[in-house]
């Protein structure tokens, strides 16, 4: 008796309908997330477009021509006259706060991070409950008694004034983002070290450190932006011109009566170009730090 063997044939009724269901499986476009996407960069481009083209005019063509324009005649005077106005030594005084601040309050986070995380007992729990306090009390209200410890200390104004306080606030939220990174390294990688005969302070430093460096650049960056643009303390605890730093300079553009507002925005431009290469050498590794956790 003969035997039939059916070949497999393809179920589809037309060649391409696995290609059009596959079509048909992806998602379609979110037009309307797309379209707030554009708006909302056009609001974060216009400010940076009008303090550029801003700075680039006279006085005259300032108050005399559209906002928004662009200038029919650029001229760097303005720059010239932020250069000439000690923006340097101002520069250097912001660049001093922002060093001094920065380092030791990342490492000291880091270290108190590690201890919050591998440490045990009342007094570890005591100062995790005293880091998450200090996230509650606002900066504004600590002015008076950090102005009145500045001066019996014999700190006013001085660069070191606005370095410790700044380092003090910069603590808390540092220990809070470095703990739950912390709590994400495998135990394992620990007790593997340990049993090499590694010591605590080895394995912070060798292995935990690599393990969360996105996140200590991110909080590195992060506490920067806040002490470079930090006005409130400059304003309080420093009074000598020789100890202003860039947002207090941009008083050196206001007259009695007047102020040059090319002049101002020519000198946050300048102040500005920091942050930005900035960005743009650790960009990789705030990214990083931004993102993780999402893909969990």
């Amino acid at each position: 008796m003969a035997t039939v063997i059916e070949t497999p044939r393809d179920t589809a009724p037309y060649p391409d309908e696995r290609g059009r269901r596959t079509r048909q499986g992806r998602r379609a476009p979110n037009v309307l997330g797309g379209l707030g996407g554009w708006v909302w960069l056009a609001l974060i481009i216009l400010p940076v477009y009008y303090v550029v083209i801003t700075s680039l005019k006279n006085q005259a063509g300032f108050f005399g021509s559209n906002p928004l324009a662009p200038p029919t005649e650029p001229t760097l005077v303005n720059y010239r006259t932020v250069l000439e106005a000690d923006f340097v030594r101002y520069f250097a005084n912001s660049v001093i706060v922002t060093l001094g601040s920065v380092i030791p309050a990342t490492a000291v986070s880091f270290m108190a991070a590690y201890a919050v995380v591998r440490g045990h007992g009342r007094i570890i729990a005591s100062a995790n409950t005293l880091f998450l306090l200090g996230l509650a009390i606002p900066l504004q209200a600590t002015i008076i008694p950090i102005y009145f410890m500045i001066t019996r200390a014999s700190l006013y104004d001085t660069l070191l004034a606005l370095i410790l306080p700044s380092i003090a606030f910069a603590i808390p939220i540092s220990v809070l983002i470095l703990s739950n990174f912390l709590r994400d390294v495998p135990r394992e990688l620990f007790e593997s070290m340990r049993l090499d005969g590694c010591s605590e302070f080895t394995m912070m430093w060798r292995l935990a450190l690599p393990l969360v460096r996105p996140a200590v650049v991110t909080i590195a960056i992060y506490n920067a932006l806040h002490v470079w643009n930090g006005f409130l303390f400059p304003l309080i605890l420093t009074q000598s011109p020789d100890k202003r730093v860039l947002p207090l300079s941009l008083w050196a553009f206001q007259d009695e009566f007047t102020v040059n507002i090319p002049a101002v925005l020519a000198a946050v431009v300048l102040s500005t170009l920091p942050l930005v290469v900035l960005y743009a050498l650790a960009r990789r590794q705030l990214v990083s730090g931004l993102t993780a956790g999402f893909n969990k």
